[in-house]
Protein backbone atom coordinates (compact mmCIF):
# COMPACT_ATOMS: atom_id res chain seq x y z
CA UNK A 1 0.00 0.00 0.00
CA UNK A 2 2.92 2.36 0.65
CA UNK A 3 3.95 2.19 -3.02
CA UNK A 4 0.39 3.02 -4.08
CA UNK A 5 0.35 6.02 -1.75
CA UNK A 6 3.73 7.19 -3.04
CA UNK A 7 2.57 6.90 -6.64
CA UNK A 8 -0.67 8.72 -5.85
CA UNK A 9 1.31 11.57 -4.25
CA UNK A 10 3.67 11.67 -7.22
CA UNK A 11 0.73 11.79 -9.63
CA UNK A 12 -0.88 14.64 -7.68
CA UNK A 13 2.46 16.49 -7.70
CA UNK A 14 2.79 15.88 -11.45
CA UNK A 15 -0.64 17.39 -12.07
CA UNK A 16 0.33 20.42 -9.97
CA UNK A 17 3.62 20.82 -11.87
CA UNK A 18 1.82 20.56 -15.22
CA UNK A 19 -0.61 23.27 -14.15
CA UNK A 20 2.29 25.52 -13.06
CA UNK A 21 4.06 24.85 -16.37
CA UNK A 22 0.96 25.79 -18.32
CA UNK A 23 0.58 29.03 -16.32
CA UNK A 24 4.24 29.95 -16.87
CA UNK A 25 4.00 29.17 -20.59
CA UNK A 26 0.83 31.25 -20.95
CA UNK A 27 2.49 34.20 -19.21
CA UNK A 28 5.48 33.93 -21.57
CA UNK A 29 3.19 33.61 -24.59
CA UNK A 30 1.27 36.74 -23.56
CA UNK A 31 4.52 38.68 -23.37
CA UNK A 32 5.53 37.40 -26.80
CA UNK A 33 2.10 38.09 -28.30
CA UNK A 34 2.47 41.67 -27.07
CA UNK A 35 5.55 42.03 -29.28
CA UNK A 36 8.56 40.81 -27.32
CA UNK A 37 10.57 38.40 -29.48
CA UNK A 38 12.87 35.61 -28.30
CA UNK A 39 10.65 32.92 -26.79
CA UNK A 40 10.61 30.86 -29.97
CA UNK A 41 14.18 31.83 -30.92
CA UNK A 42 13.26 32.43 -34.57
CA UNK A 43 15.73 35.27 -35.06
CA UNK A 44 19.48 35.18 -34.62
CA UNK A 45 19.16 38.07 -32.19
CA UNK A 46 21.41 37.77 -29.15
CA UNK A 47 19.55 40.44 -27.19
CA UNK A 48 16.15 38.80 -27.70
CA UNK A 49 17.62 35.36 -26.98
CA UNK A 50 19.22 36.62 -23.77
CA UNK A 51 16.00 38.33 -22.67
CA UNK A 52 14.00 35.12 -23.17
CA UNK A 53 16.67 32.79 -21.74
CA UNK A 54 15.43 32.83 -18.12
CA UNK A 55 11.85 31.83 -18.98
CA UNK A 56 13.02 29.27 -21.53
CA UNK A 57 15.36 27.77 -18.91
CA UNK A 58 12.56 27.74 -16.34
CA UNK A 59 10.16 26.04 -18.75
CA UNK A 60 12.82 23.51 -19.75
CA UNK A 61 13.62 22.67 -16.12
CA UNK A 62 9.93 22.33 -15.29
CA UNK A 63 9.31 20.18 -18.36
CA UNK A 64 12.20 17.86 -17.52
CA UNK A 65 10.93 17.46 -13.94
CA UNK A 66 7.44 16.68 -15.24
CA UNK A 67 8.82 14.17 -17.74
CA UNK A 68 10.77 12.44 -14.97
CA UNK A 69 7.61 12.12 -12.87
CA UNK A 70 5.64 10.88 -15.89
CA UNK A 71 8.32 8.26 -16.59
CA UNK A 72 8.08 6.97 -13.01
CA UNK A 73 4.32 6.76 -13.40
CA UNK A 74 4.56 4.97 -16.75
CA UNK A 75 3.01 7.91 -18.61
CA UNK A 76 4.12 9.32 -21.96
CA UNK A 77 6.25 12.49 -22.01
CA UNK A 78 4.55 15.82 -21.33
CA UNK A 79 3.14 16.75 -24.75
CA UNK A 80 2.82 20.50 -24.11
CA UNK A 81 6.52 20.80 -23.30
CA UNK A 82 7.53 18.67 -26.29
CA UNK A 83 5.40 20.85 -28.58
CA UNK A 84 6.95 24.01 -27.17
CA UNK A 85 10.49 22.72 -27.68
CA UNK A 86 9.65 21.59 -31.22
CA UNK A 87 8.31 25.06 -32.06
CA UNK A 88 11.58 26.78 -31.16
CA UNK A 89 14.44 27.48 -33.52
CA UNK A 90 15.02 28.82 -37.00
CA UNK A 91 12.10 29.02 -39.42
CA UNK A 92 11.71 29.82 -43.08
CA UNK A 93 10.87 33.28 -44.43
CA UNK A 94 7.21 32.31 -44.94
CA UNK A 95 6.68 31.56 -41.23
CA UNK A 96 4.57 33.89 -39.10
CA UNK A 97 6.36 36.09 -36.59
CA UNK A 98 6.72 35.13 -32.95
CA UNK A 99 3.93 37.45 -31.75
CA UNK A 100 1.43 35.85 -34.15
CA UNK A 101 2.70 32.38 -33.29
CA UNK A 102 2.32 33.13 -29.59
CA UNK A 103 -1.24 34.37 -30.14
CA UNK A 104 -2.07 31.19 -32.03
CA UNK A 105 -0.74 29.16 -29.09
CA UNK A 106 -2.83 31.24 -26.67
CA UNK A 107 -5.93 30.73 -28.79
CA UNK A 108 -5.33 27.00 -28.93
CA UNK A 109 -4.67 26.69 -25.19
CA UNK A 110 -7.79 28.69 -24.31
CA UNK A 111 -9.86 26.48 -26.64
CA UNK A 112 -8.59 23.42 -24.76
CA UNK A 113 -9.84 24.76 -21.42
Amino acid sequence: MAKGDRLARLDAHREEMESEYREALIAALRTTAAGKWGLFDHRKDRVARAAAAPIVAQLTDMGEEIDAAREQLGLPPFALHAEFLASRGPVGPEAVGEPKQAQAWLDRLSAED
